[in-house]
């Protein structure tokens, strides 16, 4: 049976409980801004990191990419899935959902499947499914440390592809939606084939000017090029981080609402039985009043 000492215990526990929530609340929300404003401030690099390629397009007179097949044509076609989780706590199926989505989509995509995975949790999700991780890195702690991931990822993928005759690469991340919650979405990475030729000429030159490249054609691409792969990793790598603090904020918000209810019962709960145990003793005081009365 449950005293008002036990109560009064659980009333202090579920408030301390109660600041420590609205605190991790605070902090998922702060964070959450700052990934938000490192996708925003991205918009305009990508914008001119792409206007520069399609300038050195139009200068080359370069209409189309035509795909070229490996010299040995029975080479097995070989995937690389590079799958952004999470590493912390109160998160919800924030690292399920997008297991889940990769096995789906890998499942319709001939070849043979890597993953190189971002965060020790996804990978063990993943491992479940039967997918082998062959590449783990850390999950970045803020914007600052997105920048030395990005950078390992893309250099052990030229590594890599030195070695290993590799055809597509793919991204998967969950993303934020636009009222509230997050989506897993896929982004093709590598090749860069016509179709993202064809996405690059949606963009329209800002001025009547003809665009022009200035110094060596080869390593203006190339810059390019390493600049747009940054853009793309960085801008995944941040959606990512910006749904886990999403998704971290709604099941604080969600822990709140509980321990509010259950302070309401506890609070309920102790008040009854000191009411109870006041009832006990006034009755005690007048039947003692009667008995001696008589």
């Amino acid at each position: 049976m449950e005293t008002q000492a036990s109560l009064q215990r659980k009333l202090n526990g579920a408030t301390d409980l109660k600041s420590v929530v609205r605190s991790m609340k605070a902090m998922a929300a702060s964070n959450i801004g700052q990934y938000e404003l490192a996708v925003s401030s991205l918009g305009d690099y990508y914008r001119a990191v792409s206007l520069g390629i399609i300038a050195y397009f139009r200068q080359e007179e370069i209409y189309t990419i035509t795909e070229q097949n490996p010299p040995n044509g029975n080479l097995e076609k070989t995937i690389l899935a590079i799958v952004f989780g999470s590493d912390q706590g109160l998160v919800g199926q924030f690292n399920d959902s997008v297991s889940d989505f990769v096995s789906q989509s890998l499942h319709d995509l001939p070849g043979k499947v890597e993953i190189w995975a971002v965060g020790e949790r996804v990978q063990l999700l993943l491992s479940d499914i039967g997918y082998n991780t062959a590449q783990l890195f850390p999950v970045p702690n803020s914007v600052n440390a997105i920048t030395p991931l990005v950078q390992q990822i893309l250099v052990k993928s030229e590594e890599r592809f030195e070695k290993v005759n590799t055809t597509e690469v793919y991204i998967f991340h969950n993303r934020p939606k636009s009222r509230a919650g997050y989506e897993p979405v896929i982004q093709r990475l590598l090749p860069l084939d016509e179709k993202w030729r064809q996405s690059l000429t949606e963009l329209k030159w800002p001025t009547k000017l003809i665009p022009q490249v200035i110094g060596g054609v080869r390593p203006t691409l190339l810059a390019l090029i390493h600049a747009y792969l940054f853009t793309t990793m960085f801008k995944a790598c941040a959606e990512s981080l910006a749904s886990e603090n999403a998704s971290r904020l709604a099941a604080m918000q969600r822990a709140e609402k509980n321990i509010d209810e259950l302070l309401d019962d506890l609070t309920h709960k102790f008040h009854s039985l000191r009411q109870s145990s006041i009832d006990e003793e006034l009755f005690d005081v007048v039947s003692g009043y009667e008995m001696l009365s008589k």
